[in-house]
């Protein structure tokens, strides 16, 4: 075997699990329960095995095109995004404060002791 065989069959090996880790997130999106997600992964890992025995680089080729282009036209129009992940409800909902701004955690505290002014109830 080549070293151009070994090279181009490595990259069509990553191309397949990133393809398959991207349609099972995706399926997370349109699973609303585990049990049906379950079923999901089963069926869509049966369609990956059945092209395992595929030794033609033509036709892996082909068929990762074909994958690729099934699953970007059934992707969720609004996948499930982490809260506290870019893009998520929570994301920079506490940012931290900009330069130059100073945080004072003793508040009520501060050091004008002198300054006080002396109320007195009105006789």
């Amino acid at each position: 075997m080549s070293t151009s065989y070994l090279a181009r069959r490595a990259a069509q090996k990553e191309r397949v699990r990133i393809l398959y880790r991207r349609a099972l997130k995706d399926t997370l999106n349109w699973a609303v329960h585990r049990h049906l997600f379950y079923q999901d992964a089963c069926d869509m890992r049966e369609k990956f095995e059945a092209n395992r025995h595929v030794e033609d680089l033509d036709t892996i080729d082909r068929l990762i095109a074909d994958a690729e282009a099934t699953h970007n036209k059934f992707r969720h129009p609004d996948p499930y995004i982490v809260p506290w992940a870019p893009g998520g409800s929570k994301f920079t909902r506490n940012p931290t404060p900009p330069s130059g701004i100073e945080i004072i955690y003793d508040y009520g505290h501060e050091d004008n002791v002198g300054n006080q002014a002396s109320f007195s109830a009105p006789h």
